[in-house]
């Protein structure tokens, strides 16, 4: 798993050095999400990265019933993590990626419980590694989610290699 971080670090550092201009002009969430996306899709290949995905092979992504997650359309069924990095038709659900402007004032739990579900590996889609990041001008802060719960070992090695990779002010939450 600190493989697959390594090569988000990578991509973090190369989204950093190269899009100031969406901190600087305060673009929303979705622009960040998009160019970090480009970054990440550098540093995994063979997967597919993708944005605002919600299937697993012919199914959509669902939560399941009496879920403590809250979802993310008008019928209260379907979710989409920010970033996956996967491969769609067989499926092999590798790295989902919850991203948060700083500046973002709801509460963080949403994006928590969805990492929290994502990874669950009693869920039919799992993922092996969910990550919040909360990304600012300056400022990374992240956690790391494996089975279904925040990983605080994994959490503490990624705010060290984020911090070795010269990203200017970044912090672990």
């Amino acid at each position: 798993m600190q493989a697959e971080l390594d090569r988000l670090v990578s991509a973090l550092r190369e989204f950093y050095a190269h899009e100031s201009f969406l901190f600087e002009k305060d673009l929303g969430e979705r622009a960040l999400t998009h160019r970090l996306a480009v970054y990440v899709e550098r540093h995994f290949p063979g997967w597919e990265v993708d944005c605002d995905y919600d299937r697993l092979g012919e199914r959509t992504l669902r939560m399941p019933k009496a879920s403590i997650v809250s979802t993310d359309d008008h019928l209260g069924k379907s979710i989409y993590p920010d970033i996956v990095v996967h491969r769609r038709a067989v499926p092999d659900n590798l790295l989902a990626v919850e991203v948060r402007k700083a500046s973002n004032h709801q509460p963080p739990e949403h994006d928590q419980h969805k990492l929290c579900a994502l990874t669950d590996p009693y869920l039919w889609f799992a993922y092996r590694i969910g990550v919040g990041l909360t990304l600012a001008k300056n400022t990374v802060t992240s956690d790391v989610y494996v089975g279904g719960m925040r990983d605080d070992t994994l959490s503490g090695w990624l705010f060290q290699r984020l911090k070795d990779a010269d990203l200017d002010g970044v912090r672990s939450a």
